[in-house]
């Protein structure tokens, strides 16, 4: 309802001040987040994370909080990622913005030497931008821009596995526009598109030392330095995602999401630095292409509230990580006499489970806690330094924080994965007794943070 007054030219009211205040205000607020994504674009060119596959889930504070068991209740945008049927829930417009500072540590004992080395030092921030709207009681829209997949790991290039990998990147964004509409006042329904865009690079060590003997015609000399090898790419695709709500009384729901797989067709070039200008004939620079299939992804759970201030919620996941069979590179000019690299993965699909809690201390303040148990994707046969995945246990704890039309919610969480030994024949194509076999241990400690403001 609108309320109209006849006003002479000098006339103001307290209404126009208050008007024209939060106008302002909304103006200030969009050119700050115009230029939060600015500055993350151009400077987080590196969005990654070590979990099941390469699957990032660290999409908002306080779904880290709880474990991620946030697909059947949820307060802020960044339902958008977990189940967007869930953002008929939020009143008006709201926006949120965060990040998670990762901080991976990856350990490698060998089996052939018994030495230990790790991967150097690195801290990694995917960043997350959520913003929903309110049309009425039926209709509600949003978009969400996030990282859902994500790799970083950078072994040095002196380690025992440096002729299999020695720094290894994926980044990805996703730009995710979603409807929810309120079907019956106990069942919604959403849906969105998936539009991604893809950047990676994998560099490692060639072994040239036996080379001349070999290929003994070209006259090389015995005992060759290391060259170096990196593909670097990148290329889109399009998917898409749903999700459901069902109210099944005042203090139970059931929530489930569903995304699709993203085929990823990937152009780049593949480079060498050479220790002699005459290996250029058998090592040249040429362009190249390849293609990934993301997996499909679906996540279903159940909240209860009806304990005093206390929700609960626990819930499953399952990823469709047997669709990356293969990784295949295809070059315009022949390698060794090969215009096909195909290096052998047949990951299979995982399951994982949570458990979520908030309680709401008072009017202001929530604390959160979580725990994940997340599956291995990847089989003993083609397990490889690139993605040292194993089983995953995360523990998390959290806060939620309200002051007036904003909320920061802040989040910790310790990823340990259950130590995995390499016993294969993945290894350095020139000398198969380079295949770093041993012991691989990892765990990763997560600090998210989030600011949502509701307009």
């Amino acid at each position: 309802m609108s309320l109209r007054m006849r006003l002479t030219p000098n006339m103001k009211t307290k209404t126009d001040d208050k008007r024209a205040h939060v106008t302002m205000n909304q103006k200030v607020l969009w050119r700050g987040l115009a230029a939060y994504v600015l500055i993350f674009f151009v400077f987080c060119t590196t969005s990654n994370v070590y979990g099941s596959g390469f699957a990032v889930y660290t999409q908002g504070a306080s779904a880290l909080g709880q474990a991620d068991a946030v697909i059947a209740h949820a307060d802020d945008p960044s339902a958008i990622f977990f189940n967007p049927a869930l953002i008929n829930k939020l009143e008006r417009t709201q926006i949120e913005i965060g990040t998670t500072l990762l901080i991976p540590s990856q350990e490698f004992r060998s089996a052939a030497t018994g030495n230990s080395s790790g991967t150097e030092n690195q801290v990694f921030y995917p960043f997350t931008v959520f913003v929903t709207y309110k049309f009425n009681d039926k209709i509600s829209a949003g978009l969400g821009i996030f990282s859902p997949f994500g790799l970083g790991i950078d072994w040095g290039n002196k380690w025992e596995g440096r002729y299999i990998a020695t720094d290894s990147e994926l980044t990805t964004f996703n730009f995710n526009p979603v409807v929810s509409y309120k079907v019956t006042p106990d069942f919604t329904f959403a849906a969105g598109v998936d539009f991604l865009l893809l950047d990676t690079t994998l560099k490692k060590k060639l072994n040239l030392s036996g080379l001349a003997s070999a290929v003994p015609g070209l006259g090389l000399p015995a005992g060759l330095p290391d060259g170096k090898q990196k593909f670097k790419g990148d290329g889109h695709g399009v998917g898409y995602n749903f999700g459901i709500l069902y109210d099944i009384n005042k203090d139970i729901s059931f929530g489930a999401a569903y995304r699709s797989e993203i085929k990823v067709g990937i152009d780049g070039d593949a480079t060498f630095t050479l220790p002699s200008p005459s290996l250029g004939a058998l090592f040249p620079n040429t362009p190249g292409d390849s293609h990934i299939t993301l997996p499909r992804v679906v996540q279903a759970g159940v909240a209860y509230k009806g304990f005093h201030r206390l929700t609960l919620e626990t819930g499953m996941r399952w990823e469709g990580w047997s669709s990356f069979k293969e990784l295949r590179i295809n070059l315009d000019k022949p390698v060794l006499g090969s215009t096909t690299s195909i290096t052998e993965k047949n990951w299979h699909d995982t399951y994982s489970a949570n458990l979520g809690v908030t309680y709401q201390l008072n009017d202001t303040v929530a604390l959160l806690a979580g725990y994940l148990y997340g599956g291995n994707p990847v089989p003993d046969k083609t397990f490889d330094p690139i993605v040292p995945d194993a089983t995953t246990h995360l523990f998390t704890v959290g806060t939620n924080i309200k002051y007036q039309n904003m909320r920061i919610d802040l989040a910790y969480g310790y990823q340990f994965l259950e130590g995995r030994n390499k016993n294969n024949t993945v290894a350095d194509p020139f000398n198969p007794s380079n295949n770093a076999n041993g012991r691989y241990d990892t765990d990763i400690h997560l600090i998210g943070i989030s600011l949502t403001y509701k307009m």
